[in-house]
C-alpha cells in the first residue's frame, strides 16, 4: 500500500514504493557514478528517518524539514545511526559517521530539494515542501556569487613547496613512492582542474602528443568527452612519475594502465582512497605549518584543515582566471556547459571594488590606515 498522497493514478512513473520512486530518480545520474552515490546517501538517510516517523515522502510538511535538519546535526540515538565505515550489507552498517557540519547539512537539503522537485514533476508527490522554506531559500539555492572554497596563491605556493621538500636520506622505497605520487596528484589537480573521479579513472595513454603539443583526453561528468591542453609542468611531473615506476618518460597512446597506482605500482586507486590521500596530505601540511609558524600560521593552517579534494579544482580554475586565461578557455578546461558557472571563478571585479572602496575612510582626506604612522 502506498503512503498517503504518494503515487497513485496521477503518477507519471511506474513505481510501487517510495524507494522505487527514488531509485528511478537516481537512475537519471547513471552517467555520473560519484554524484549518484552522494545523492543515494542523502536520499537513503531521509527515507530511513521518515520510516522512523511513520511517514512517506508525500506526507512531508514544512515543519518536518526543520526536524530533519536538526536530526542531521545530531543523529540520535547515536548507536542506531552513527558508526565507522562498513560495507552497506554489514549488520553494523550505519548511515552516519557523525553529526553533519552546517555545510554538509546545506548540501543534503539542496540534494533533497532536487529529489522532491523531480518527484513532484513525476506526479509521485503533490508538492515540494522545500519551496516553503522562504527563510532558507537563498541557502538552498546553493549558488554563490563567487567561489570561496579555494587556496589563495600564497597558501598554494607554500603547500606546493611543502610537497616538494626532498625525502630524507635513507628513506624507504615506499616513502619515496608515496612522495612522488602525492606530488603528481596535487600537481595534476592544480594544473588540469580534474574532478576526483576523473583523476582516479585516468590512464597513461590519456596523455598524448599531437603536432608537438601534449593533450589530456578525459570522459567527465555526463559522460562527455573532452581534450584539454597539458602545460609543460604537468608533462614534467608525468615523466618523473613514470620514471619512478621504471617506465619511459612518455606514455604510448595505447597504454591503458592506470595513471595513479597503489603501492604495488600496478593497480589503480579508487575515488575513496584518492580522497583520503589528499585529505591526509592537507592535514599533515597544516600540522607542519602550525609547528613551523606558530600563531602566525594558525589561520592558514585552519584553511588547510578545512580543504577537501574539490578545493583543488576550485583553486586551479581560480588561479587560471587570475592569471588572465580567457573565460571561454577557462570554461573549456572546467567543462562547464554554462559560462555563468565559470564566471564564479572571476575575482577581478571584487578586487577592483575593494580598491575603490578603500578610498572611503573616516577622514575626508585620507583613509585611517594611511594615517597610522602619524602622531
Amino acid at each position: 500500500m502506498l503512503p498517503a498522497e504518494t503515487g497513485g493514478q496521477g503518477a507519471h512513473i511506474s513505481a510501487g514504493s517510495d524507494a522505487e520512486a527514488v531509485a528511478q530518480w537516481l537512475a537519471e545520474y547513471r552517467a555520473s557514478p560519484q554524484t549518484r552515490r552522494a545523492y543515494r546517501r542523502e536520499a537513503e538517510r531521509l527515507l530511513l528517518w521518515l520510516a522512523e516517523q511513520g511517514l512517506g515522502l508525500g506526507e512531508v510538511r514544512r515543519a518536518h524539514l526543520d526536524a530533519f535538519e536538526a536530526f542531521l546535526a545530531d543523529p540520535r540515538p547515536r548507536e542506531r545511526w552513527v558508526g565507522p565505515p562498513r560495507p552497506r550489507t554489514a549488520d553494523d552498517w550505519r548511515p552516519f559517521r557523525g553529526p553533519l557540519s552546517p555545510a554538509s547539512r546545506r548540501q543534503s537539503l539542496v540534494i533533497l530539494q532536487g529529489l522532491y522537485a523531480w518527484l513532484a514533476e513525476a506526479g509521485w508527490v503533490a508538492h515540494n515542501p522545500f519551496r516553503l522554506m522562504r527563510d532558507k531559500r537563498r541557502r538552498l539555492d546553493n549558488r554563490q556569487t563567487r567561489i570561496e572554497r579555494y587556496l589563495e596563491t600564497p597558501l598554494w605556493e607554500w603547500l606546493w613547496g611543502w610537497l616538494g621538500r626532498p625525502v630524507e636520506e635513507g628513506a624507504s622505497a615506499r616513502h619515496r613512492f608515496e612522495w612522488q605520487r602525492r606530488r603528481l596528484v596535487f600537481g595534476f589537480a592544480y594544473l588540469l582542474a580534474p574532478r576526483i573521479s576523473e583523476m582516479s579513472a585516468a590512464r597513461m595513454g590519456d596523455f598524448h602528443r599531437r603536432e608537438g603539443r601534449w593533450w589530456w583526453r578525459v570522459t567527465g561528468k555526463g559522460d562527455k568527452l573532452a581534450v584539454i591542453p597539458v602545460p609543460p609542468d604537468m608533462v614534467a611531473l608525468l615523466g618523473d612519475w613514470r620514471e619512478s615506476l621504471g617506465l619511459a618518460r612518455e606514455p604510448l597512446p595505447d597504454d591503458a594502465t592506470p595513471l595513479l597506482r597503489a603501492l604495488d605500482g600496478q593497480r589503480g586507486i579508487g575515488d575513496n582512497r584518492l580522497y583520503r590521500l589528499i585529505r591526509e596530505a592537507f592535514v599533515e601540511a597544516a600540522t607542519d605549518m602550525e609547528a613551523e609558524q606558530g600563531e602566525a600560521g594558525r589561520s592558514e593552517a585552519m584553511r588547510l584543515r578545512q580543504a577537501t579534494p574539490h578545493w583543488l579544482r576550485h583553486t586551479a580554475l581560480t588561479h587560471q582566471a587570475q592569471a588572465g586565461v580567457e573565460l571561454r578557455y577557462l570554461a573549456a578546461t572546467a567543462r562547464h556547459s554554462r559560462l555563468d558557472t565559470t564566471a564564479r571563478y572571476l575575482h577581478a571585479e571584487d578586487e577592483a571594488w575593494h580598491r575603490q572602496q578603500a578610498r572611503h575612510g573616516l577622514s575626508a582626506s585620507k583613509p585611517l590606515d594611511s594615517q597610522s604612522g602619524s602622531s
